[in-house]
């Protein structure tokens, strides 16, 4: 897609129009009904701009290209020149052609005639992939619709996350503890209160009754380079309910830890303890005497900070980069047009949105320039990633611009209009993929799709052994399994992590908000959904859906509902059972042919959100309403009730499925618990039986007499069950010994 690009670099010797000889210029920039305004700068007869402007070539309605200086007034800005471009004889650049050099033009007054002042300037038609691009104003931005938004807020921008390491803190011991409570010093209830930034942790509490207290225990946090915070240990001591008091803290900078990359061990060290009354983070003063704490700090390289849930993560390598691997391919990513979005403001009395699209895939970030005014933007716009694992996830959301509207309910925070998740693995390397995705988007009133997003994708694989080589590697570093973390812990630093990501790129220009970075990070996905409860259930049976179709036909072939079927099964059965190095090749060979027979079916394009999946097309309204409630809840109490009792019902039936499982497992323990004394019998006599025949009767006559058995025509059947059902189903369980 070809742009007209303008470059307004300065200006030189303009001519005043004020009676005090001052002049506040700047630059208008106009195309047909389009236009671009410099910042205005002043008491500046000689000034810079070194400004961008674009204007998409598909929606030119003029041949005409002005560019004016202004002088700024406050109550009509005057007049000072122009200069003026046939667009038929602008030049074409292609990269890697070099930049178009700036030229100076003498300025026109309105009768066409050479004036005062000069005025640099570059116009040249290019592409989006010149490097102007993303730092220019957009003809597609619409400055007029709010003068007050900064032109920065609108503009495509590259982010990089920052890089997250982990804090392993272990909290030894501590000696020579000074109890300012009298009632303490004959037996102390201590613990350490670790602080990083808002991440504060807490060790459990150990009674002493002397100075020295051990704790030995881990606290883990999330930091970010650079390492600017402290991490502030403080002693307590609780001396009555919720009243701890200070014994002393120490405050060890991060950017002085030392770092690992492995499973080493670090050197402990003793740290001196500030008094209580002291603030200072500085090192303390030496006395002769002081309380000290023994602690092993270390910040964790060798694993991988977790912002993103495991099932769509966008990236798995460790922290510390002497631990990464060469990239085995290239990710191309075309964000191409959006269609039939859903107003979400409302502006001249018509709705509108103001839209554009944030793309993450590992560390890197992506937004596009924001299309205005526009129900069905075309972005055209091309951005590329190094990809390190196929079992990662691209994410592509599409947001509404908050800075760009009258200051309503929202506020300045952006509105998500959807978002597509793409897995790396399920892309043929070197295909294009040109697809729209639907966006649909979870409103407590039901799902709703909010439009379509145009996606052009594809991924060049630069090492296939290498990328083959991957399908047998663990899915995350080493660190995670020779050292691993809780779920709990990973959650915790998750939830961390994420708001570490947000503070940081809600600082950028423009800035990503935090609802942004926490909708594409899905950051509430841990929290209680009775929607996901349930289409988690019915993955479940989908999975065990060949299995139940399996042992369906099983029993069909045992009833003879097809005659010829069971017949064959039978010549099949006995073939396998006199020929047994049959068995494998054979099972390995049907799945063979049935992948073989599944590639006519593969996907032609990538998955994306699939609401009958989800459980999002037929989910109650309370269920949805109880979905986007805040933590803690702000519901009432009877509404609150209800759904707790609902919850406790479906608790109810998990419970006793869980319990009759429990209970067959039981069942086989008490074959020799003797529980039973008379099953237990009946069990070893059974097994002396049993290996009787088994050593006197070949194996496989056995098995041919057992199988035909099993398959016997219902002739031979009874409709009551089988003995050895019976006798199982009698095993006692310990269901009767719980209250």
């Amino acid at each position: 897609m070809q742009f007209l690009f303008v470059r307004v670099v300065k200006a030189n010797d303009l001519p005043s129009k004020d009676l005090t000889g001052s002049l506040d210029p700047y630059v208008e920039v106009k195309l047909g009904n389009y236009k671009g305004v410099t910042k205005h700068l002043e008491k500046n007869q000689s000034p810079e701009w070194n400004t961008v402007f674009t204007f998409s070539k598909d929606r030119m309605q003029s041949s005409l290209l002005e560019v004016l200086v202004k002088d700024k007034h406050i109550l009509k800005d005057e007049f000072v020149g122009v200069v003026r471009f046939d667009l038929h004889e602008i030049p074409t650049r292609v990269p890697p052609d070099s930049p178009l050099a700036p030229q100076w033009y003498r300025l026109e007054n309105k009768k066409g005639e050479k004036g005062k002042g000069e005025l640099m300037l570059a116009v040249w038609i290019g592409t989006q992939a010149d490097e102007a691009f993303s730092d220019a104003w957009h003809s597609d931005e619409a400055t007029s619709v709010d003068s007050s938004t900064p032109s920065n807020h609108i503009r495509s921008k590259v982010y990089h996350s920052p890089r997250l390491w982990y804090v392993r803190v272990n909290v030894i011991e501590a000696q020579d503890l000074v109890f300012l409570s009298e009632k303490n010093r004959g037996l102390s209830n201590v613990h350490i209160k670790a602080q990083i930034g808002n991440q504060v942790l807490k060790t459990k509490s150990m009674q002493s009754q002397n100075t020295n207290v051990l704790w030995n225990e881990d606290l883990m946090f999330v930091a970010s380079e650079p390492f600017d915070d402290h991490l502030i240990l403080t002693v307590e001591d609780r001396v009555g309910p919720n009243k701890d008091e200070i014994l002393g803290r120490t405050f060890i900078p991060l950017a002085t830890v030392e770092r690992r990359a492995d499973d080493r061990i670090v050197h402990s060290r003793w740290f001196n303890l500030q008094t209580p009354s002291s603030s200072d983070i500085e090192e303390p003063k030496k006395d002769k005497f002081s309380s000290r704490i023994h602690l092993r700090v270390c910040l964790d390289g060798g694993y991988h900070v977790l912002d993103e849930s495991t099932h769509y993560s966008s990236d798995l390598r460790p922290t510390a980069k002497q631990l990464w691997k060469p990239p085995i391919g290239i990710l191309e990513l075309g964000i191409l047009n959006a269609d039939a979005l859903t107003a979400m403001k409302t502006r001249h009395n018509r709705g509108t949105s103001d839209t554009y699209c944030v793309a993450k895939y590992g560390q890197k970030w992506v937004r596009t320039r924001t299309i205005t005014d526009s129900l069905n933007p075309k972005y055209n716009e091309q951005y590329t990633w190094e990809v390190f694992d196929p079992a990662t996830v691209l994410t592509v959301g599409v947001f509404d611009n908050g800075q760009i509207t009258d200051k309503g309910s929202n506020g300045n925070r952006d509105t998500k209009i959807g978002k597509v998740r793409i897995r790396i693995s399920t892309l043929e390397t070197g295909r294009v993929y040109t697809h729209s995705y639907p966006l649909l988007v979870l409103h407590p009133s039901g799902v709703k799709t909010m439009g379509e997003l145009h996606l052009a994708i594809r991924f060049s694989c630069t090492s296939m052994p290498n990328m083959m080589l991957l399908y047998s590697k663990p899915l995350l570093p080493k660190m995670h399994y020779k050292m691993p973390l809780t779920m709990v812990q990973l959650d915790m630093l998750r939830h961390q992590a994420v708001a570490i990501v947000a503070a940081r790129l809600s600082r950028a220009e423009p800035p990503l908000g935090k609802e942004v970075v926490e909708y594409m990070t899905d950051a509430d996905s841990h929290l209680w959904s009775m929607r996901r409860s349930k289409a988690n259930f019915f993955r479940l049976m989908s999975v065990f859906n060949g299995v139940f179709a399996v042992g369906k036909w099983f029993k069909e072939v045992c009833a003879w509902t097809n005659p010829i079927t069971t017949v064959l099964v039978h010549v099949l059965f006995l073939m396998l059972i006199f020929f047994p190095e049959l068995i494998l090749p054979t099972l390995f060979m049907y799945n063979f042919l049935i992948g073989l027979w599944n590639y006519r079916y593969r996907p032609k394009y990538p998955p994306h959100m699939n609401t009958r999946l989800s459980c999002a097309d037929s989910v109650h309204s309370d269920e949805l309403d109880e979905e986007f409630d805040t933590f803690p809840t702000s519901k009432s109490s009877d509404l609150v009730r209800m759904r707790y009792d609902r919850l406790r019902s479906v608790a109810g039936r998990i419970q006793t499925v869980v319990g009759d499982v429990a209970s067959q497992g039981e069942r086989i323990q008490a074959l020799q618990s003797w529980r039973d004394p008379r099953a237990t019998v009946i069990f070893m006599l059974f097994c002396v039986v049993a290996s009787a025949v088994l050593y006197a009767v070949p194996l496989r006559l056995l098995i041919v007499t057992g199988g035909l058995y099993v398959m016997r025509h219902p002739k031979f059947r009874h409709k009551l069950p089988p003995a050895p059902l019976n006798f199982f189903r009698r095993l006692p369980a310990r269901t009767d010994s719980m209250l």
